[in-house]
């Protein structure tokens, strides 16, 4: 993992474009239901930035998948490119594998892992938290 910045991203159809100025404040792989359904998928892993240091060119789709949390996509392909609180957001979690090096960035821990389906196997030795763990 290099420290060069920024590091940038965007959507699979490339309508959104986004630059991170800073490094993460951390990053881990969440396996709440939310995640689950919202990305088709067992898991998904997020990089936690002050919404500040995220700059975005285009404009995502904004959906609000529970009272607390708003999901940012792409309306032409549907990539989903991040997650912010929906009231007073002070930093937004960006989907990792969006970057165009997501090896700039590695999950530190495992979040929600109460909900973690049976069937995927995580053989990692990193931290795991029932609930939201260290974002809370």
């Amino acid at each position: 993992m290099s420290d060069d910045l920024p590091l940038e991203g965007g959507c699979l159809c490339g309508a959104i474009r986004y630059r991170l100025n800073t490094r993460p404040l951390d990053a881990g792989y969440c396996h709440c239901r939310l995640c689950q359904r919202s990305a088709g998928a067992p898991v998904l892993a997020w990089a936690t930035v002050p919404i500040d240091d995220f700059v975005c060119t285009g404009e995502p789709g904004r959906f609000r998948s529970s009272s607390w949390g708003l999901r940012l996509f792409c309306r032409d392909c549907g990539t989903q490119i991040g997650y912010r609180e929906v009231e007073n957001a002070k930093t937004v979690d960006i989907n990792i594998v969006t970057l165009d090096d997501p090896e700039q960035i590695v999950p530190e821990y495992h979040i929600w892992t109460h909900s973690q389906l049976d069937w995927f196997d995580v053989r990692d030795d990193l931290l795991r938290y029932e609930d939201s763990g260290p974002d809370q």
